[in-house]
């Protein structure tokens, strides 16, 4: 399992657009191949991360383009395009 793993950061006072904006993406994301779990974080202050969990590092690193497209539709909110991170997942605990 692979996590990718992107900080961003929203334009002051966007905070409840874009997160409106997101949810209306919410079927794009969801069928991205491999994808197990997405998660969005956001603080008050725009500053957030999402959190992928895919099957394989070649399958998240497959989907970049069309994960770039889906960040463009979020670009009106958005202070810069984000840089996402990826990493190998060690432990994925739940209860």
């Amino acid at each position: 399992m692979f996590a990718r793993i992107t900080p961003y950061k929203l334009k002051s006072g966007t905070v409840d657009a874009a997160t409106a904006r997101a949810r209306e993406l919410k079927d794009e994301i969801m069928a991205l191949p491999g994808l197990i779990e997405f998660t969005n974080a956001v603080n008050a202050d725009g500053s957030g991360y999402i959190v992928s969990l895919v099957e394989s590092r070649e399958i998240s690193d497959s989907n970049a383009e069309r994960v770039r497209e889906i960040w463009g539709k979020m670009g009106e909110f958005l202070a810069e395009m984000p840089t996402p991170g990826g990493y190998d997942v060690v432990d994925h605990w739940e209860t």
